[in-house]
């Protein structure tokens, strides 16, 4: 196991380093049309536009870097590189340049999944799927991936968390309806029954997660604080979006008029508070 370890990190090592090519290996010119999809691929969503400005440059300049297959019985199947593949096929090319690397099934999957993870815009959908697959298939833990990755098991618990979310909502997140940070509002609703209903009405309701967030507490039924405070300036209000954005929850600016106040940061369990610590670099161990 440790080996294979190995392997794959060196694997994963060669996807981030642009056309590595090892002792005794040579880039080779293979067919197109032998060439089959890498059936793990965690990404099922490829963007039109991206794809096409991709094929008008391989028509231009050709493709630079070559993709990764491995031999089958019949013909190739690709490790890494399928925008290339799909992007060359787009532009009407016959063949495309490549590397034939030996690797089982395992190492095919893992080299697949965090090749997207470290180069590509996966959705939040795809991104938590592409970690179950990995715990799933080759057995390892949120820690293992966690180290593998260089993301903090809070972040990969927190899209992990998606997966119990009703397939209605799961395919508004998988059309860009709803947002990585409206998804994980939802599931702080205390009636898990009412998240679908939610959800329409957000997207129908164009909600921020602001809004959102003031719904799922009086749902939850949490009184909102009478004040009597006068309204916020829009610098504050921006700054509050602003950190909002950044801590990825609600932030709550409270200022007095002698100049001074505080900062609120809202979390919903101790792993989200996990979280927020380490954006803020602030180390407990």
């Amino acid at each position: 196991m440790k080996k294979k370890n190995n392997q794959i990190d060196q694997l994963f090592a060669d996807l981030t380093t642009p056309s590595t090519v090892h002792e005794a290996e040579q880039i080779v010119t293979l067919p197109l049309a032998e060439i089959r999809p890498n059936p793990y691929q965690p990404r099922r969503i490829f963007a039109t536009v991206a794809l096409q400005d991709l094929a008008n440059s391989i028509t231009k300049s050709g493709v630079f870097q070559p993709i990764i297959v491995r031999q089958s019985i019949s013909g190739y199947e690709l490790v890494a590189g399928e925008r290339r593949f799909r992007a060359s096929k787009l532009a009407g090319k016959q063949t495309i340049p490549a590397i034939i690397r030996q690797m089982d099934d395992d190492m095919m999957m893992e080299v697949a999944v965090l090749e997207n993870l470290q180069r590509e815009n996966l959705t939040p959908l795809e991104e938590a799927n592409a970690y179950a697959t990995l715990m799933k298939k080759l057995h390892l833990t949120q820690a293992e991936i966690s180290n593998r990755l260089g993301k903090s098991r809070p972040y990969i618990a927190n899209y992990l968390r998606l997966l119990t979310l009703p397939m209605p909502v799961k395919q508004m997140i998988q059309k860009k309806q709803l947002s990585m940070g409206q998804a994980r509002t939802l599931l702080g609703l205390k009636d898990k029954t009412k998240i679908t209903r939610i959800a329409n009405r957000v997207v129908a309701e164009k909600m921020t997660v602001r809004q959102l967030e003031q719904l799922v507490n009086q749902e939850n039924g949490q009184r909102p604080k009478l004040t009597s405070k006068p309204p916020k300036s829009p610098y504050l209000h921006a700054a509050e979006e602003q950190l909002s954005h950044h801590f990825d929850t609600k932030v709550n600016i409270v200022h007095n008029q002698k100049g001074t106040g505080k900062i609120e940061i809202n979390y919903l369990s101790l792993t989200e508070l996990n979280r927020i610590l380490q954006i803020l670099n602030v180390n407990l161990d």
